[in-house]
């Protein structure tokens, strides 16, 4: 009778995993091993001449991307566009824009990509149009009976303009809700909670909102079947609105990802959102933790939003905090752990780049580095902080790169590639580029650091290839946190897994700085990374003990 208990229980569960009621989610294996890296298309290599970055310049540097310890890329927007905010303003989502060359130009770059054994990842815009796409200029039309009038949030009439909503010139009666610049009106996705007293709010069962899942759906599929492997999807968290909680957002994307998983289980997502449990939990593979969403990241490197007095944890004053960064880190770390992959990026094309104000020495960057490429989750490097490119002041607005808060375009300028004019990136006049190249004589290049076995690109590739070669350092090690919040420098943290172990330190200050925490163990530790001149560590039965000079990042490996 036990015994048939049993064998029914058994059976049950058995039964719950195949209808999925307790079926472990899909990760892509793939993913345990990803390190991405973002390009900005504009600003890679230009390849015919006009001054602006295209496909085939990208695809000329693919030995040289990965040569740098990166197994899949990340393109921002290459679709048709308007370029008033820099290709996030879409016109058509099933071209590339001729700026950057054609659609069969953007396949070959995915079979190349394949050819050298990585993955490739679109940027999907989700959100919204820009106002000169063929969508929006039938649903300004007075007839909202046509088939894209309900793609878009207009207002019943013109008694109220509620705030994010624009005029235009359209004969459709009503303000149109924007999601960012006034040219990009937003995708109608439904709201969370309707206001009765906003008639035009329509849930997100009506008709409308479901028509615009469903071309999303289309959109992915289109490109996922030319060969794509995933999409980074820009400002997730905004598609439904008065969604506060995201508790609809994230229903939206379980269903959208449990669609995506069955069509094509080895492809991916990246969300833009900063907060891995609600992405994750609603379906995202990774979630960027940066300076939207959880606090913690911009602690790290631009508390003051000033790039001239950073007064950061990675700062030479030594009087930044990790309590902020660490007590979020902790609990989205453990809230996500095994269902999905956190990334800290190294910048991108919306903030500061890593080289910025005070940061712009090589031994800084190595440091800042260091942490970067050991934390757990997934690894993304945006192009040239491989080689310590500076965030430029003072730049021109281009393309809708200058905000209130932060001008953009300094994250934008030409990679540096080698000696020549314009750095390698163009053979344009340069006047004739789109976006200016760093006028510093002394600026950073690739060909020069090839060849310097201390550079920054060396540096980073040894990281990588260490990374690359442990479980414990690699994207689903155990990460621990061991040293104190209350003394932060320096930061020690310990990665395992499998019986292997590693303990980081790492100390951006210009200090010499010491501290002591509950014992690691008596093994002896390897030093792989790092100068054993700077630093000492001291193991002890109750506690260990470690030392380390300014400005100065090692990695110890426990022998066994």
């Amino acid at each position: 009778m036990n015994r048939m208990k049993i064998t029914g229980w058994v059976i049950l569960a058995c039964l719950l995993l195949v209808n999925g009621t307790m079926k472990a989610r899909h990760l892509p294996q793939w993913l345990e091993r990803a390190v991405v890296y973002q390009i900005y298309p504009a600003s890679f290599k230009d390849s015919d001449g006009d001054g602006i970055g295209d496909l085939k310049g990208i695809e000329s540097q693919l030995d040289y991307i990965k040569s740098i310890g990166v197994n899949t890329i990340w393109i921002s927007p290459v679709f048709s566009s308007e370029f008033f905010d820099g290709g996030y303003d879409v016109t058509d989502f099933y071209s590339v824009d001729k700026r950057y060359g054609t659609n069969t130009e953007l396949v070959r770059l995915v079979n190349k990509v394949h050819e050298k054994g990585m993955r490739i990842f679109m940027d999907l815009v989700a959100g919204h149009t820009s106002d000169k796409h063929p969508w929006f200029i039938q649903s300004k039309q007075a007839d909202t009976n046509l088939q894209y009038s309900d793609y878009y949030i207009w207002t019943n009439g013109k008694d109220q303009k509620p705030k994010k909503y624009v005029d235009s010139d359209a004969e459709r009666d009503g303000y149109y809700m924007k999601n960012f610049f006034d040219c990009q009106p937003a995708l109608n996705y439904g709201f969370a909670n309707p206001n009765p007293n906003h008639p035009w709010e329509q849930p997100v069962d009506a008709p409308g909102p479901q028509a615009v899942r469903r071309e999303l759906k289309n959109i992915i599929s289109f490109w996922m079947d030319k060969g794509m492997d995933g999409f980074r999807v820009d400002m997730a968290y905004s598609l439904i609105k008065n969604d506060s909680e995201h508790v609809e957002t994230s229903r939206l994307w379980k269903e959208i990802s449990a669609w995506f998983t069955e069509k094509y289980p080895e492809g991916a997502f990246i969300a833009e959102w900063g907060e891995p449990t609600n992405s994750i939990g609603g379906g995202f593979h990774i979630d960027f933790l940066f300076h939207i969403g959880r606090k913690g990241y911009t602690s790290l490197f631009f508390n003051k939003k000033k790039t001239e007095d950073i007064n950061c944890y990675f700062g030479l004053e030594g009087a930044g905090s990790l309590k902020q960064f660490v007590e979020m880190y902790k609990k989205e770390y453990e809230a996500t752990k095994g269902k999905g992959y956190i990334s800290l990026p190294t910048s991108n094309h919306d903030i500061w780049r890593l080289a910025c104000g005070k940061r712009t020495e090589v031994d800084q960057l190595k440091v800042a580095m260091t942490f970067l490429l050991t934390m757990p989750g997934v690894p993304c490097i945006y192009y040239g902080d491989e080689i310590g490119m500076r965030y430029i002041e003072g730049l021109p607005d281009v393309e809708g790169s200058v905000l209130a808060s932060r001008n953009r375009a300094g994250s934008r300028t030409p990679m540096q590639w080698d000696a020549s004019a314009n750095w390698g990136f163009s053979t344009a006049l340069a006047e004739k580029l789109y976006i200016p190249v760093d006028s510093d004589k002394n600026a950073p290049y690739v060909e020069k650091e090839q060849a310097d076995e201390s550079s920054l690109l060396n540096y980073v590739r040894c990281v990588l290839k260490l990374r690359a070669s442990s479980k414990a350092l690699g994207n689903i090690g155990e990460w621990t946190f061991v040293s104190d919040v209350k003394q932060p420098y320096p930061m020690v943290y310990l990665r395992e897994a499998d019986g292997e172990r590693y303990c980081v330190v790492v100390n951006p200050s210009a200090k010499k700085v010491a501290t002591k925490f509950a014992t690691l163990g008596s093994e002896k530790k390897e030093i792989v990374i790092g100068d054993k001149k700077q630093v000492k560590y001291k193991s002890g039965l109750i506690e260990d003990r470690v030392e380390i000079d300014p400005v100065s990042a090692v990695i110890f490996k426990f022998k066994k």
